[in-house]
């Protein structure tokens, strides 16, 4: 900030320095005001970074032709003329709307040519007026104006008002003294001034206050509330010159730290301004611009207008200031109502899907019919999809599939091992480091407030003392609830109801219920070996061809050849390890490439081995049924479908037991006692003498002990187990069964039922036993995956016996 008028000595109108023209005081200013006569019509003069005042000398240095004229003119007919600041010191030519209202009328005293061609006039300030409405504007402006009067104080020798001008007084002498800009002399001049009118005004005129400042002194009518306001401004005027001289000193005693870095802030603004940076008052000019644009309500502007000027008045230096400077930057960056156009053309989202997912027809039908709703209703208030499945079958790629055929941003986020709800709903700024939740984080990334957004592995939620993020989601997933979507951090309600969340789990029993009753469940179960090779064919292996810097010509994988390699060396429902072992063999090929080597660009199944080692799985293979209490029966794990064996043996005991062995769950044991109970209770049924259960011990077991098993599906299997094992019937050749028992003996629909017919087939069974409620699942598979197998739909579990039992003793 600059003190004194000293430096602006480049612009057209300019003021002078308070050691131009010492003060010439005149004790009858008040009576010389008095007295005057002026017309109603002035010429106006126009000074672009002045005040004029009352009974003092100024010099003004005129350049334009128009003020010279005027000038010129007022000298020569001893005229008086009106004088006004303008509002916009960079306008050249002025109109009357461009000039401050109030100015003050000025006798030419002088007119002085200069050296340099240019004029400076001396001009007199005589009494306040208001401008009125314009009267001419050539050859310069002139206006009618209505004199302004002065309040003088009752008593001019009032104690309180001699007190007011005495401080006036030694403060403006205490600033010069301080500054060291003048001489002794000055200084002395300005203690002998004996009118505190004249003081005022002098003071008010030379001192380099603001224009906007000088603009407030001359429209206080009140002599007293000047003296005032001009206290006020030399106080802080003489403040800001001790913080100067203390930092050229380095002396920080009795200085406060406000005070220190308000003045280093103005030269930093200033510095900045020299070096073309961005200063803070750039940035919030364009926090303001970027503002106007936006699309949100009125709420949400009222608020961004609070922070604004909360952020106008925080120190830029202190910590805080960056905090909200980051908040408001936040607020602007969000999409408030800002959408890309959906495509609601079905057959393109059809095209897209097929495009980049093989087979899952009956789940790509759903999203279909899923998005025909959404074209049809006009808006987002639908169930929440949510894809469950096994591991890489393809649900998260599945919403990006989704995101291209909407033509919509696509956004994601990962839910795994999430404990912390501030994670969903954001931190409250009151915290060091506080940022959005990761669903407002995604929507700023996704730049649109109607992205598909992809909730992955929402299973995989767990909550501790920190708070239970599912229950956030609950708000994030309720379509009545989501328009008002409440982040800690924002502190701002957002509309998430033209987002599509699309959710993805493993599993939906460790899903809370409340939030599985939220969003509507699509089954993508696991891959066919046929469809693997399909998928491996149309884009694993083309992928792995380019990442590995190859071409298709080095070479091409048979169809026979990656049946070989998903049955050896994978065991998964997706085609995650798929691409492993496929980007494998393109590695050991890229090396021969690169070395030059020789090899085979089409290789055989012979060479498997040699390219990726020795195989990992054996293919599930039927036993046979030689022996009696031996029975094939179906799982369903996290990788597939598989077939299991139940064993069961007897042996003489005095004090005879049932024993499970095979790592079994508690679901699986219950299972056993049941079908135990169930032969002793139906033993004359099956021709079995009731003692042999007080003289043998029995014995479950399920084979691959290290590997955890549960679920009630083995339930007819075990029965079918003991009633051979008591029996010593044979069990049909080439059977596999699944199916829950009931105490009764009701057979019960088991899920996974796919993965199991598809691991069955792989096995070389035939025959298939389950309950006559899962026929429907059956009739969802292709028949081509079904194909050489024939179904046994039973209610009842003697009916499993009649079936699967031979008369033929084992």
């Amino acid at each position: 900030m600059n003190y004194f008028d000293e430096e602006i000595n480049d612009e057209e109108i300019v003021g002078s320095s308070i050691m131009t023209i010492f003060p010439q005081e005149n004790n009858d200013v008040e009576l010389q005001q008095k007295d005057i006569e002026i017309p109603e019509i002035l010429p106006i003069l126009p000074l672009k970074n002045m005040v004029i005042f009352p009974g003092v000398l100024m010099p003004v240095q005129v350049t334009r032709s128009k003020s010279a004229k005027l000038i010129r003119k007022a000298q020569e007919n001893e005229q008086l003329i009106g004088v006004c600041s303008q509002k916009d010191r960079q306008i050249e030519d002025p109109q009357i709307d461009q000039l401050y209202t109030t100015g003050c009328v000025a006798t030419v005293v002088k007119i002085l040519e200069m050296p340099d061609g240019s004029v400076t006039a001396i001009l007199e300030g005589r009494k306040r007026f208001l401008l009125g409405e314009e009267v001419a504007n050539k050859p310069y402006m002139k206006a009618k104006i209505n004199i302004l009067e002065d309040i003088f104080p009752a008593d001019m020798n009032d104690d309180t008002f001699t007190a007011l001008a005495a401080s006036v007084k030694d403060i403006s002498v205490g600033i010069m003294q301080k500054s060291g800009l003048f001489s002794s002399e000055i200084s002395f001049a300005i203690r002998n001034i004996e009118n505190p009118i004249f003081l005022f005004n002098y003071v008010s005129a030379n001192f380099g206050f603001q224009l906007s400042e000088k603009i407030n002194l001359i429209e206080t009518d009140s002599i007293s509330e000047r003296g005032y306001k001009l206290l006020e401004l030399l106080n802080k005027e003489l403040q800001m010159l001790d913080i100067k001289i203390s930092i050229q000193n380095k002396a920080r005693e009795g200085m406060n730290k406000e005070q220190r870095e308000y003045f280093l802030q103005q030269q930093m603004k200033t510095i900045q301004n020299e070096l073309g940076g961005v200063s803070p008052e750039k940035d919030i000019a364009d926090y303001k611009q970027r503002a106007e644009k936006k699309k949100w309500n009125e709420a949400t502007a009222k608020i961004f207008d609070r922070e604004l000027k909360h952020l106008i008045r925080t120190n830029q230096h202190s910590g805080e200031y960056s905090t909200q400077a980051q908040y408001i930057e936040t607020l602007l960056d969000l999409p408030w109502n800002e959408f890309t156009k959906d495509n609601f053309n079905l057959k393109n989202a059809r095209k897209v899907l097929d495009q980049d997912h093989f087979g899952i027809d009956t789940v790509k039908e759903r999203i279909i019919e899923h998005l025909a709703v959404l074209k049809l209703k006009g808006d987002m208030k639908a169930p929440i999809l949510c894809l469950y499945g096994p591991p890489g079958v393809g649900k998260t790629s599945l919403g990006k599939s989704v995101a291209r055929a909407l033509n919509r941003k696509y956004a994601r986020v990962s839910l795994g091992g999430l404990h912390d709800e501030a994670e969903i709903r954001g931190h409250r700024r009151t915290y060091i480091g506080s940022m959005p939740g990761r669903i407002i984080h995604n929507l700023l990334k996704a730049e649109s407030a109607n992205p598909v957004f992809v909730l992955d592995e929402i299973d995989k939620v767990f909550a501790d003392y920190k708070g239970d993020p599912s229950a956030a989601l609950l708000e994030v997933l309720d379509p009545e609830q989501n328009t008002n979507f409440h982040d800690n951090y924002l502190d701002v309600d957002f509309d998430l109801s033209k987002v599509l969340f699309i959710a993805t789990a493993n599993n939906i029993s460790t899903i809370p219920k409340p939030l599985l009753d939220r969003m509507e469940l699509i089954e993508v179960s696991g891959y066919t070996q046929e469809e693997k090779v399909q998928i491996a064919l149309r884009h694993l292996v083309q992928k792995e061809i380019e990442n590995h810097g190859l071409k298709p010509e080095n070479i091409s994988l048979t169809k026979q050849l990656l049946e070989q390699i998903i049955e050896k060396y994978t065991r998964e429902s997706g085609v995650r390890e798929l691409d492993r072992k496929i980007a494998s063999l393109m590695r050991k090929i890229a090396k021969k490439v690169a070395s030059d080597e020789t090899y085979n660009t089409e290789p055989k199944i012979e060479e498997l081995t040699e390219l990726l080692g020795t195989q990992i799985y054996s293919k599930d293979k039927y036993q046979g049924n030689d022996y009696p209490g031996v029975v094939t029966g179906l799982a369903w794990t996290q990788v597939g479908g598989e077939i299991l064996f139940i064993e069961s043996s007897l042996s003489r005991s005095k004090t005879p037991k049932l024993t499970l062995t095979g790592n079994l769950g508690d679901v699986m044991k219950e299972s056993a006692m049941l079908a135990f109970e169930y032969i002793k209770s139906h033993a004359d049924k099956l021709d079995i003498n009731p003692d042999r259960f007080e003289e043998m011990n029995v014995h479950i077991h399920v084979p691959e002990g290290a590997i955890p098993k549960d679920g009630p599906s083995a339930g007819i299997t075990m029965a079918t187990a003991l009633a051979s094992v008591f029996t010593r019937r044979k069990v049909r050749k080439n059977t596999a069964m699944t199916g829950e028992i009931t105490l009764r003996g009701k057979v019960l629909p088991v899920g996974g039922i796919k993965e199991k017919i598809l691991a069955a087939k792989r096995a070389g069974i035939t025959d298939i036993v389950l309950c006559a409620d899962n026929k429907k699942d059956i009739d969802e598979i292709k028949a081509v995956y079904i194909k050489g197998l024939v179904f046994h739909y039973v209610k009842d579990i003697m009916e499993v016996f009649e079936f699967a039992l031979l008369d033929e003793k084992a």
